[in-house]
């Protein structure tokens, strides 16, 4: 945040007086729209307008400039042209105004001149500690009844609530604040960030954890300002209060639509990064501006979801299916029933009910058989929550059926959702429904949706918390090899100076020796044992295989010596002037599922530890996960668990279980060797071998790309060098062949 970093942004929420520099008059103008929304909003402030061509502005007396004030305003809202701007803050920052929020567009988002300008304005304001929001944004909005503050240029005034929406979009926010009075979603605060050259989404994040009015809070991003204190940001909030978000840029087509629109320098690609920065910080990604707030209006209705069992309670047989089906995508569970419990539920039920889960009454059933069924379905033990799906009949009304829900849920607190299907002019009942904490819903899958968000947020409130673990290295090891290969300027370390330092950090790879002459090749091989492999040892090979450097399924002396010679022969064809300093004899490793396990060091987030199916097919299957490092043990666990081909390293058709403990002690050592070495910018381990279940992991190839010696040494999140060496797979770039 610029200036201040740990001051309180209360006086953004809730200043005692508030100027609007360029206010105006005129019809149509967003300093006309902005001052009478203040005012017609009910600020309990005081309101001071400035521009120099008005003696009054919507009937209060108007300031010709900032320094004409009676007294400094504590939050200035800026809408003057951009080339003014820069001047306008440095005068609110000599007379004491403590907070100002830029309106006006025309800086970075433009790109040229609006750079610059954006610059100097950051500048400015950083030199008067003042707390920036903007420039190029919709404003804030407090419904507090003690500030009533509407600082954006939209009319529209949302009832008050418990959720705080922040955004990048500002037309966005106009459009939500519509949908919000619409379906009756009430905001305790509500702001734009714009370029974010100052306050950003991780400032307001800390302030709205300690705002008692906000009970969940709202994010959309088009990018994120700094990936790696967003993960300490939201790990911290999510421990006490929801975090939902909505990123845009999904596919190559919305990331370049994200980049015109806010200048951010969004990568292809980089989608998956942003799923396991969410993961690793309890926050819920919504697909759809629909989905989240169909997900907020759960969460702020206060309902509680102590398990992942549901009990679906209907009238139409259909509907009744369809959220069944809902919920094992939102992996949610139908609570199974007793038959003597099902003989209770039956009694007072027509006899062609069905009362298995989902428990199907029939068209018969009246306002009477969904209270009293309600009520026996939430007093189950095994059912943590509710979702009752009406549709019309004859005798079944709108307000028979809230008033029947509202009776049977009673002073129970599971979470109970409605879907009031088919059934017209609603706004009473659900009002009505949803003043009581019972969130209602079109449709059953937009109500199944937000109870699966529930359970997934309750799992990560209730997680098994574990520490980062930190396994013992020999740093001597470490230093000599990347010495040994500044000296010669290698970035591409050779295997086996890639071996010295992944072996420093305990990663473990197959028994092999290094060898000049056929005869210490043979006297190697009958040491390891037959079969074995031969690589071709050279600084400035990276990739052996593509000038024949590799030989797998060596059986015999003769086969190595053969093997040898013409390995010889074919390298110094194909790269006539690399150095062979000689060749690796390495025990063959046969059996066990390839994997990948690797590092990227990435501009936004820092270093990120990539896993997933390994093998010459991994960017073809892309069967990959992701997390920021440093990984902790649960999370090491996790992302094996996440990849679509978990179940084979489970072990099926009578293949014995992987050794899984194994591998995620692998994840975690390179994700400490990711954070101890920021020189490392990129690490391949493809394919590394897991074994069966006690036998461990072997990495049987292994790569290591450095930065250039004037980044060695720079911060963790330091860009990739521009070497030309191929991006870690699964994130862009194709695979290293096995050896």
């Amino acid at each position: 945040m610029v200036g201040g970093a740990s001051r309180s942004l209360n006086e953004l929420f809730a200043p005692a007086s508030v100027a609007v520099i360029g206010a105006s008059n005129r019809t149509g103008t967003v300093g006309a729209s902005l001052f009478r929304n203040v005012l017609g909003a009910g600020f309990r402030g005081v309101a001071y307008p400035v521009n120099p061509r008005w003696s009054s502005v919507s009937g209060v007396r108007c300031y010709p400039s900032v320094r004409a004030l009676p007294e400094a305003p504590e939050l200035a809202v800026v809408i003057v042209p951009a080339v003014e701007v820069p001047a306008v803050v440095e005068e609110l920052g000599e007379s004491g105004t403590r907070g100002v929020i830029v309106v006006s567009a025309g800086f970075r988002e433009v790109g040229g001149a609006g750079v610059a300008r954006e610059d100097d304005l950051i500048r400015r304001a950083r030199r008067h500690r003042m707390s920036l929001v903007g420039p190029n944004c919709f404003g804030v909005l407090n419904t507090d009844p003690g500030v009533s503050l509407n600082a954006t240029f939209s009319e529209s005034l949302p009832p008050r609530g418990n959720i705080a929406f922040v955004s990048q979009s500002g037309a966005l926010c106009a459009g939500i604040l519509r949908y919000g009075i619409a379906e009756r979603i009430g905001f305790s605060r509500f702001v734009s960030v714009g370029n974010r050259a100052g306050v950003d989404e991780n400032d307001l994040l800390r302030s709205l954890a300690d705002d008692a009015a906000t009970s969940v809070v709202l994010l959309y991003v088009e990018s994120l300002a700094d990936g790696r204190r967003f993960l300490e940001v939201a790990r911290e909030v999510t421990e006490s209060k929801p975090v939902l978000v909505i990123k845009s840029g999904r596919t190559p087509a919305g990331e370049r639509a994200a980049k015109s629109h806010t200048g951010s320098l969004a990568q292809s690609g980089r989608d998956q990064l942003y799923d396991a920065l969410f993961e690793q910080s309890g926050v819920i990604r919504a697909d759809t501006i629909g989905d989240l707030f169909r997900m907020a209006k759960v969460f702020s209705s206060g309902a509680r979801l102590d398990g992942p069992r549901l009990a679906i309670l209907t009238n139409s047989g259909g509907p009744g299916i369809v959220a069944a089906d809902a919920a094992a995508r939102q992996r949610l569970e139908l609570a199974t029933f007793s038959g003597r419990f099902r003989g209770e539920l039956a009694r007072g039920l027509s006899p062609s009910a069905s009362v298995a889960n989902p428990v199907d009454m029939t068209a018969d059933a009246g306002p009477e058989q969904f209270s009293v069924t309600l009520r026996r379905l939430l007093r189950q033990s095994n059912v943590d929550g509710a979702l009752v799906i009406a549709t019309p009949t004859g005798t079944l009304t709108a307000e028979a059926t809230a008033q029947a829900v509202l009776r049977g849920r009673g002073r129970n607190r599971k979470a109970v959702t409605a879907c009031l299907f088919g059934l017209t002019d609603l706004s009473r009942e659900v009002g009505d429904l949803e003043a009581h904490g019972v969130p209602t819903f079109t449709f059953p899958e937009e109500a199944v949706q937000g109870l699966g968000s529930l359970a997934r947020y309750r799992a990560w409130a209730t997680r098994k918390r574990t520490e980062v673990r930190r396994f013992p290295v020999d740093r001597v090891a470490v230093r000599s090899a990347l010495r040994q290969a500044r000296r010669t300027g290698q970035l591409v370390l050779p295997e086996y100076l890639a071996r010295t330092v992944l072996g420093a950090y305990g990663l473990r790879f197959p028994e092999s020796r290094r060898v000049t002459t056929l005869r210490e090749a043979t006297d190697a091989a009958e040491a390891i044992g037959y079969p074995v492999v031969l690589k071709v040892a050279s600084p400035d090979i990276s990739h052996k295989t593509e000038v024949g450097g590799v030989a797998l399924g060596i059986e015999d002396r003769t086969d190595l010596g053969a093997t040898l010679a013409r390995m010889h022969a074919t390298v110094r064809r194909r790269a006539p002037r690399a150095r062979i300093a000689g060749f690796e004899v390495e025990a063959e490793v046969r059996g066990g599922k390839e994997v990948l396990l690797g590092v990227q060091r990435d501009p936004g987030f820092g270093p990120v530890v990539v896993f997933g199916i390994g093998g010459i097919y991994v960017e073809v299957l892309r069967d990959v996960t992701f997390r920021l490092a440093p990984v902790r043990p649960l999370a090491a666990r996790h992302m094996i668990e996440s990849i679509r081909a978990y179940p084979l390293l489970e072990g099926v058709r009578g293949e014995p279980p992987s050794d899984l403990p194994a591998l995620a002690e692998a994840i975690e050592r390179v994700s400490q060797l990711a954070v101890e070495l920021p020189e490392v910018v990129e690490l391949d381990l493809n394919p590394m071998i897991v074994r069966s279940e006690g036998a461990g992991v072997l990495a049987v190839d292994a790569r290591i790309v450095l930065a250039p010696s004037s980044r060695s040494g720079r911060s963790a999140s330091g860009r990739r060098s521009g070497t030309g060496p191929r991006r870690t797979p699964g994130l862009g770039g194709r695979p290293p062949p096995r050896r």
